[in-house]
């Protein structure tokens, strides 16, 4: 029978719930358990697709063309699975279904209610996620904080799960952050106590409490949250704060976690294996070498923003036995402040990211035409890629005031232009391309080097392309497109083979990286940083 495992937070947002989920998963992926996870986000937007990511980090992508939280690229990276848009459920999509359901009919004249009408969708929804994939265990991550109005009907749901399933069958996880004041330097439980009052209130009694706190809790700590949340100390356990994210598996269960809750829920593991996992976490936590890389980006105020890229460079890194410092860089300063461009020579790399609309696109522009010239080692992803033509047409081509339609609808050139099947679509959700497309490389290219073959799967986020009516000028000056969509009429990445490393890509290799198997792009860039920097020939040319 599956089981489930719903994972709460409380005191505030962000508290770390989704690497905590994560790392459950790990753990009972190293006792060779099948687990799948589910987000639940209770705001009311179908999905994450139509926010600024200011407002709610990166947007993520599923393999089926899912724009989901970020929370899910982190259950990807860890558990290395490929989930769908179904594993992330939102206060829209519930909604949505039981008003088509009310509209056709299927509830036979009832009064539709948040209970059981509501519930039950979201219940049915969580099952469902189990089977589909034959799943030992389902684990469930509420999203927001307990307490929240919108989170009501999922934390509803979910404590009926435990009527209907059966203790042994269900694990309540609730989390909550256990500061430390700077005066006295005392851990405070007060917080998660009021929290965990809460969940209760609500008609949860939490099975399992984490503090999370900036250190290891001491006993007394522990004592006080097993006594004021009425469970057993042995259920007690604490995310401190770790040198990389990746540790928080071997962390919690050093503390025995992964062992209990496998007792809690009548799985019988004798053994456990992180073999592999703990080869990854050494070569991030004992590198030996380091390189500065500078992310020029629109959303530098908020790191999340890039989540998946900054974690991809980090997988390219420690395959390289290399620590990646990452700077991020706000591309508008480079627009203000012109001269400041000359500060990415102190810089081994050049990463130039996603984007949407014209704010700090000269900025990146500008980022781009310095690595080119300076022959620095430069990587673009997705309107990087896109900004990397606008840039070379400008400035090499001779195609004075290019630029992207997106950019300026009344550029002379537009190297970038709308994607034919784009045009009079009016609604921006779920309607750009997206999800997972075949690419074609060719061979005796830097992208075939980097990938190691001629056919590639990887998942694409955009409306706008390079327009086919420049291909041939931008080639005649030396611009090579070396990755195609199967019927040939998308440019899907670009690289100037007399250059150390300058390579881009429309699609966006980091929703694929894997600790121990990092994006072929994002290694190679990686890879190039740390040549150049020691002195060494580029593995990926003739030079």
């Amino acid at each position: 029978m599956v089981k489930y495992i719903f994972v709460t937070g409380g005191v505030l947002s962000s508290v770390g719930k989704g690497i905590l989920t994560s790392s459950i998963g790990k753990m009972l992926q190293a006792r060779s358990l099948k687990p799948t996870v589910i987000k639940i986000d209770p705001y009311v937007n179908i999905d994450a697709g139509t926010m600024n990511p200011y407002m709610h980090g990166e947007v993520f992508v599923t393999d089926d063309g899912g724009e989901a939280d970020l929370d899910l690229g982190w259950y990807e990276r860890f558990l290395d699975l490929s989930l769908k848009q179904d594993n992330n459920l939102t206060t829209g999509t519930i909604y949505r279904s039981v008003i088509e359901k009310e509209r056709h009919g299927d509830f036979l004249g009832r009064c539709v209610q948040i209970v059981p009408h509501v519930t039950n969708e979201i219940k049915n929804r969580i099952k469902n996620a189990g089977r589909s994939v034959n799943a030992d265990i389902v684990l469930v991550e509420v999203g927001g904080t307990v307490g929240d109005i919108e989170g009501l009907p999922f934390l509803e749901a979910i404590r009926q799960m435990r009527v209907e399933e059966g203790y042994e069958n269900t694990l309540y996880v609730h989390v909550a952050l256990v500061p430390i004041l700077d005066v006295t330097s005392e851990m405070k439980t007060k917080p998660l106590q009021h929290s965990v009052n809460e969940l209760r209130r609500i008609g949860i009694q939490p099975d399992v409490i984490v503090a999370r706190s900036p250190m290891m809790i001491d006993a007394e700590t522990l004592r006080k949250i097993a006594l004021f949340g009425t469970i057993p100390e042995s259920s007690v356990f604490c995310s401190c704060n770790a040198e990389t994210v990746y540790q928080v598996p071997l962390i919690l269960d050093k503390q025995g976690m992964g062992d209990f809750i496998c007792q809690r829920l009548g799985f019988k593991c004798d053994t456990k294996d992180f073999g592999t996992w703990q080869t990854f976490v050494d070569a991030m936590v004992h590198p030996e070498h380091e390189v500065r890389v500078a992310l020029v980006g629109k959303y530098a105020g908020l790191t999340d923003s890039y989540v998946s890229m900054t974690e991809a460079l980090r997988h390219g890194g420690a395959a390289c036995k290399t620590k990646v410092n990452i700077s991020y860089l706000e591309a508008e300063k480079f627009e203000r402040e012109p001269e400041c461009i000359n500060e990415l020579q102190n810089f081994d790399g050049v990463f130039v990211p996603y984007g949407f609309g014209p704010r700090g696109t000269e900025g990146k522009i500008a980022a781009a035409k310095y690595t080119r010239e300076n022959n620095l080692p430069f990587l673009g992803i997705c309107y990087g890629f896109q900004l990397a033509v606008i840039e070379f047409a400008r400035n090499v081509a001779g195609l004075t005031d290019a630029n992207s339609s997106e950019i300026n609808p009344d550029t002379p050139y537009p190297v970038i232009d709308l994607m034919p099947e784009q045009r009079g679509i009016e609604i921006k959700g779920a309607t750009m391309r997206l999800g997972t497309h075949k690419i074609i490389l060719e061979k005796n290219s830097l992208a075939y080097h980097l990938f190691g073959q001629q056919e590639i799967h990887e998942r694409h986020r955009h409306r706008f392309e390079v327009n086919l009516d420049y291909i041939d000028v931008l080639k005649q000056h030396g611009l090579r497109f070396t990755g195609k969509s199967s019927d040939g009429r998308r440019m899907e990445t670009l690289e100037l083979p007399d250059k150390y490393f300058y390579f881009a890509s429309q699609f966006h290799g980091e929703f694929k990286s894997r600790p121990g198997r990092p994006s072929p792009e994002y290694y190679g860039f990686i890879s190039a940083c740390i040549n150049k920097k020691l002195g060494k020939p580029t593995p990926f040319s003739s030079q």
